[in-house]
């Protein structure tokens, strides 16, 4: 049953994506009413209001985002109140319902251009020129050194001046962003003017690849914590910081909803069928994955591929499965919502993901709470929750053979071995990936936060 706020949200006109005027959070103003100069200082609010929280991320919703949906949905359940900001989604094309409502629910940064930014930089930096000045330098700094170059960093600066105001405006408590690239950037400007204290979820592997460049380490000295998705990434955020500041990093597994995994078992098919579910891009394998297929087929083996997924390798991907004659056992599904997902994973034995690099990928889990043994590469997070054997199949990056080998083995087991991983696979999911049960972690760390009290100097806390 959909919750009131969800009902409003569905009743809500499509337009601009955010709420009318009768249905702002608490505390918080009109978008036209802040454009308009209105006072954003929040009124003291009561001992037994909600604590508010934002969430901030590059583009949201996203189809390949439903895990920060299913975060927040859970923080809600958990008694917080969450607020929405993004830079960009607002004209997505979505598939899926719930993010419909997500994209109504959301307020976006840059919906009204880059000009519509200039005001919020002008009150800001005549509302606080030390607190200002001090950004500046910071972004300065780390655009002269970033991997982008220095205009970049400064639109981030004034993003972070309009998304401010909109924090003050709303009573924010603590903001947290997904992602370390320039969504943490852009909150960690928006403490250094005064904000919230912030936090962030490192998901990799982008973070894992230019740590530097992205000043991932200034990013967490700077955060109340920060958040990785499995002790991996734990690992890799450690080479590059100081011992003293290692505890603010936390390990919090993403996680599914009970409905997504607590059905009846839905056994495999006698079919061989194997499903690959992400992006088409070069990071994923997908060519790798084709020329295994097409050295099974070489030796008789029967096997069908399901590509579920759309991206800028769909050309190439097709042009080489006609080149090596697998139009009847390859097929492209392009882009689909997760109820479709959910079908493709229950229609294949196993799920194969031979990416190159990765965090954790929530398809992984999403495949073991569906009952589906996982064929997937050793990097990243994945040997963490994939045990050979048991749960699946793991074999090196980059290695078309033992890729084969594994397509060949898994393929071959009797279906009541592919039941017997099935069951080992979710009880391993149940174990470590509840959204609730890693939501409370989140819970209490931003409790944490909360308890700790914000800067005194923080126009979040100032009161008229």
């Amino acid at each position: 049953m959909e919750s009131d706020d969800r009902k409003a949200a569905a009743a809500a006109p499509l337009g601009r994506g955010e709420p009318r005027a009768e249905q702002q959070p608490r505390g918080a103003v009109a978008h036209a009413g802040l454009e308009a100069h209105a006072p954003i200082i929040q009124a003291p609010r009561a001992a037994h209001e909600r604590a508010r929280i934002a969430y901030f991320v590059n583009q949201y919703p996203k189809v390949s985002h439903s895990f920060i949906r299913r975060e927040l949905l859970a923080l809600e359940r958990q008694g917080f109140e969450v607020h929405r900001i993004a830079l960009r989604g607002w004209d997505a094309e979505i598939a899926d319902r719930e993010d419909a409502l997500e994209q109504q629910r959301t307020r976006y940064v840059l919906r009204d251009g880059l000009a519509a930014l200039v005001p919020a930089v002008w009150r800001t930096l005549l509302r606080a020129p030390r607190s200002f000045l001090a950004a500046l330098a910071l972004a300065v700094r780390v655009g002269w050194r970033g991997a982008r170059s220095l205009p970049y960093h400064l639109v981030y600066l004034a993003e972070a001046c309009r998304t401010l105001e909109w924090l003050r405006a709303a009573g924010i408590d603590h903001v947290h962003a997904h992602f370390g690239t320039n969504s943490a950037e852009v909150v960690m400007l928006a403490r250094a003017l005064g904000g919230p204290p912030y936090s962030f979820t490192v998901h990799g592997p982008d973070e894992f690849d230019s740590p530097q460049l992205l000043f991932i380490a200034e990013k967490i000295r700077r955060s109340a914590f920060t958040v990785v998705i499995s002790s991996f990434g734990r690992g890799q955020l450690w080479r590059w910081l100081e011992h003293a500041h290692w505890p603010k990093v936390k390990v919090i597994h993403c996680g599914l909803e009970p409905a997504f995994h607590e059905v009846a078992p839905v056994p495999p098919p006698a079919a061989p069928r194997l499903v690959c579910v992400g992006r088409l891009f070069p990071g994923k394998g997908h060519q790798l994955l084709l020329e295994a297929a097409h050295r099974l087929a070489g030796k008789g083996v029967a096997v069908e591929l399901v590509l579920a997924g759309d991206g800028e390798l769909r050309a190439e991907l097709e042009a080489l499965i006609a080149r090596y004659g697998l139009g009847a056992q390859v097929r492209i599904t392009g882009w689909i919502n997760s109820q479709q997902v959910r079908a493709e994973i229950l229609a294949a034995r196993a799920l194969v993901l031979p990416s190159f690099m990765e965090g954790l990928p929530v398809v992984i889990m999403e495949a073991m709470a569906l009952r589906r043994p996982v064929l997937a590469t050793y990097v990243g997070g994945i040997p963490e929750l994939v045990l050979p054997g048991e749960t699946g199949w793991l074999f090196p990056a980059g290695s078309v053979e033992d890729l084969a080998a594994a397509l060949e083995a898994c393929l071959r087991q009797p279906h009541e071995r592919l039941v017997e991983m099935g069951e080992a696979a979710y009880r391993r999911f149940a174990e470590r990936h509840s959204i609730d049960a890693e939501a409370a972690k989140l819970a209490e760390l931003f409790q944490a936060s909360l308890s700790e009290g914000p800067a005194s100097d923080s126009p979040c806390t100032r009161r008229s």
